[in-house]
């Protein structure tokens, strides 16, 4: 199963990269909801995890860019 992790905490997110790939997950990881947009853009996810407070777009504007794509 392939995910987008969208953390800014990199520390976290390092630590959530490593947990998931020990469970057999493919983790790409972005840093910010502008970079978690381009990744989606660009290739496709089985899931997303988003971070609410992130800089320069947020986890709910993520989601709803999201949602907005899917209708």
């Amino acid at each position: 199963m392939r995910l987008l992790l969208a953390e800014d905490e990199q520390a976290l997110s390092k630590a959530l990269t490593a947990i998931l790939e020990r469970n057999n997950y493919s983790v790409d990881t972005a840093y910010d909801g502008q970079e978690a947009l381009e990744y989606l853009e660009a290739d496709n996810y089985d899931g997303v995890i988003l971070d609410i407070m992130m800089p320069k777009v947020d986890g709910i504007t993520v989601l709803q860019e999201i949602q907005k794509k899917e209708t």
